[in-house]
């Protein structure tokens, strides 16, 4: 018998390529025809704002590790020369896709719809009046021109800001040629709306700025224009021992970002070969690291399409969440909670439900005292309000998370607005980030005693969120489950350690070592010819420990389903590791966010929610709650409603094949012949299911069977390694 070594890199898939190919899943949703025209859109710029942080983070930090000498090799087996290589050849490949989509796919069919994105040759003669008199107006004031030379040198370029360069000739000294430099006013939208009857017309304010650029620079002439952006390094550097604020650590390290080396630039096809030698020089980057576009260089900047068109045809049918009713018997939430817990399945259900908790606390005198962590928040946050109005007159302690990446500005101002307002605020622990999703009240009710209240959640506290990522929620009384989550706020406040926070699973103290013992356990279940299964779903799954325990249990027999919205390092379906192991994706019109765990535990079901994915950052690096639902009722419905559907998807789902890649759910049938997108009946789209289910149209029993899925060898054109 040939001994199976699980180490060998073969088993694992490239990280950078598992999260190029999600967001090539992003691009399919642009491509799809079956999607409104504008939710097209719409997933073209998404699929251009996560490309933007691939390079921010991911493509900087390996341009860093290879300027540093880093050797070491991934799970995966490639070198980071190899890995540079592997991302160089498709991101390239990624973008022409983009701009492919763009030009041949969704332009012509706006256009069609009476929506058109002009070139400045295409206006009429209104159109060119109204941008004289807008350039001369709004545009004009705003611009800064620039013309490199030894008095004047390059301007700093912040990250992703729109620029045009020039090449200039004076009219006295033809020979010599400038460069010139305008930064596009952020100010401005990037798509300006022109005056038209019958049509919705637009033209992108960088052709403005090219257009207007004759009267900035008198005395030369424009021999060629190209517009361009450059992306920087936005990882935080930051020496949290050494500071004497983490709070001023990071505002001084998040206005570096702005000014982070250069990992990319985008610019037009069409620029002189000059320009694009002049950039490349200045930002000191390597050929591999220029796009050259065939279209808009900003393709994020379309959303704003989606924003400005009233359109709803070509939208999304609006949706209204399910709202969460007191039985007759309580008389507020609080008597709900202690006759029973509660489960809510955001968006489906409203996320008002979790305001409402923390607002009623605020105002309700009964509370003696909130604790509250934040990650994320919205600009127009409901919480943040409530707590500020619940310190004058109780404890109120919050643990705000500094380092939320790109949402450090937003939470720097809100710690000083409740600060300000008495809140006791905290920024949780050096060197780990605090990510679970928490809040506990004390109240001492009716009759005479006091009483915990908790919120935990799978999502942040952001309402704008809440309506766009599922997530899940559960509010309970439960009085062991909320006095651990007492003791986790004591280790954020204080890095008080507790011997366990039994029923509760915390990272970095034992979610690892207990996620571990759950596989395992099911392992020894199956060996023991006991049920055991695991259905797992989560955003990410890249720690190798835990691959490996999943490789052993597929060993031992145990039937495996993971639902992975992102990155996957685990390769499903090989012969002898991971045979009883499939891995499916679902990208649609919700951003799956939610955490489930399900393990058959011989019979005895158990289903845990959690703020972390299974990667090494979550397990080792940050703060992270995983808890359980004591509750039959909500065990039943997590499996029976919201992982059957998942796992009956055959509309967005995609199933990763042992070769690295992802085919559609209805595609990964092995047997069948002249396979067809499935139609009617027949196709069945889990958050579609959803929204009729919370809105009454739909009943659990028309969920179909989710047969498990096996591996095929079909091969889409190869874009991960």
């Amino acid at each position: 018998m040939v001994r199976i070594s699980l180490d060998d890199p073969g088993y694992y898939i490239n990280r950078e390529s598992s999260w190029l190919a999600f967001d090539w899943r992003v691009l399919e949703e642009a491509q799809d025809d079956q999607n409104p025209l504008l939710e097209r859109v719409k997933f073209l710029s998404i699929s251009a704002s996560n490309l933007d942080e691939f390079f921010e983070v991911r493509v900087a930090g390996l341009v860093q590790q290879l300027e540093d000498g880093y050797t070491d090799a991934g799970p995966d087996g490639l070198t980071l020369l190899e890995e540079r290589e592997l991302v160089n050849r498709q991101t390239h490949e990624f973008v022409e896709e983009q701009y492919l989509c763009w030009n041949e796919k969704l332009r012509p069919a706006l256009a069609e719809k009476g929506i058109r994105v002009l070139g400045l040759h295409e206006l009429d003669s209104k159109a060119n009046e109204f941008i004289a008199e807008y350039c001369e107006k709004e545009l004009d004031p705003l611009l800064t021109p620039v013309t490199v030379d030894p008095a004047h040198p390059f301007p700093r370029v912040i990250n992703k800001a729109l620029c045009v360069a020039f090449l200039l000739r004076r009219r006295r000294r033809s020979a010599l040629t400038y460069t010139g430099v305008v930064t596009v006013p952020r100010a401005l939208p990037r798509l300006v709306r022109l005056p038209s009857e019958g049509t919705d017309d637009f033209i992108f304010l960088a052709d403005l700025v090219a257009w207007h650029a004759s009267r900035m620079y008198h005395g030369y002439d424009i021999v060629s224009s190209a517009a361009f952006r450059v992306t920087r390094n936005s990882n935080l550097y930051l020496q949290e021992e050494e500071s004497r604020s983490l709070l001023e650590s990071v505002r001084s390290e998040l206005h570096n970002r702005r000014k982070g080396d250069a990992v990319r630039l985008e610019i037009e096809a069409d620029a002189d070969p000059e320009i694009i030698d002049r950039l490349r020089t200045v930002f000191e980057l390597e050929p591999w690291q220029v796009f050259s576009v065939n279209g808009p260089v900003n393709l994020s900047r379309l959303f704003n399409i989606y924003e400005q068109t009233a359109h709803p045809e070509l939208k999304f049918k609006p949706f209204v969440p399910r709202e969460l009713r007191l039985t007759s018997k309580s008389k507020d939430l609080f008597e709900e909670l202690r006759r029973h817990d509660v489960l809510l399945h955001h968006p489906f259900d409203s996320f008002d439900a979790v305001v409402s908790f923390i607002e009623a606390a605020a105002e309700d005198d009964r509370v003696l005292s909130i604790k509250q962590t934040l990650y994320r928040t919205s600009e127009h946050s409901l919480i943040v309000p409530a707590l500020i109005s619940a310190a004058e007159k109780k404890e109120v302690t919050a643990v705000v998370e500094l380092k939320a990446r790109f949402d450090e500005a937003s939470n720097i101002r809100w710690s000083r607005d409740l600060e300000d307002a008495g809140v006791q605020v905290f920024h949780g622990l050096v060197g780990l980030k605090t990510h679970c999703k928490l809040s506990l009240l004390v109240r001492r009710d009716p009759d005479g005693v006091t009483r915990r209240y908790a919120h935990l959640g799978t999502g942040n506290y952001n309402g704008a969120t809440a309506r766009i990522y599922t997530d899940l929620s559960l509010l309970t009384a439960d009085p062991e489950i909320t006095g651990a989550v007492h003791d986790v706020f004591s280790f954020l406040t204080a890095y008080a350690e507790h011997p366990t926070y039994a029923p509760l699973l915390v990272a970095p103290l034992d979610l690892a070592e207990n996620s571990l013992g759950l596989i395992d356990r099911e392992a020894e279940h199956a060996r023991h010819h006991r049920p055991a299964r695991i259905v797992a779903k989560m955003n990410a799954l890249l720690d190798k420990n835990i691959i490996m325990a999943l490789y052993r249990a597929s060993q031992a027999g145990v039937e495996i389903d993971l639902i992975v919205r992102g990155m996957c390092a685990l390769r499903p379906g090989v012969r002898g590791v991971s045979d009883n192991i499939r891995v499916r994706s679902i990208v649609g019109r919700f951003l799956e966010h939610s955490r489930i765990f399900y393990f058959s535990n011989g019979g005895e079901d158990e289903v845990y929610l959690s703020s972390a994915d299974w990667m090494p950052r979550n397990l080792y690096e940050r703060v992270e709650v995983m808890f359980p639902l004591r509750d039959m009722l909500f065990r039943e419905r997590v499996r029976q409603e919201i992982l059957a559907a998942y796992l009956a998807d055959n509309v967005k789902a995609r199933v990763l094949q042992e070769d690295g890649t992802y085919v559609r759910a209805w595609k990964a049938q092995r047997g069948k012949r002249n396979l067809k997108p499935p139609t009617g009946a027949a196709a069945f789209n889990a958050q579609e299911f959803l929204i009729e289910l919370a809105e009454g149209k739909q009943a659990m029993d028309t969920i179909p069977s989710p047969a498990a899925l096996p591996m095929t060898k079909l091969r889409r054109k190869e874009r991960i390694g």
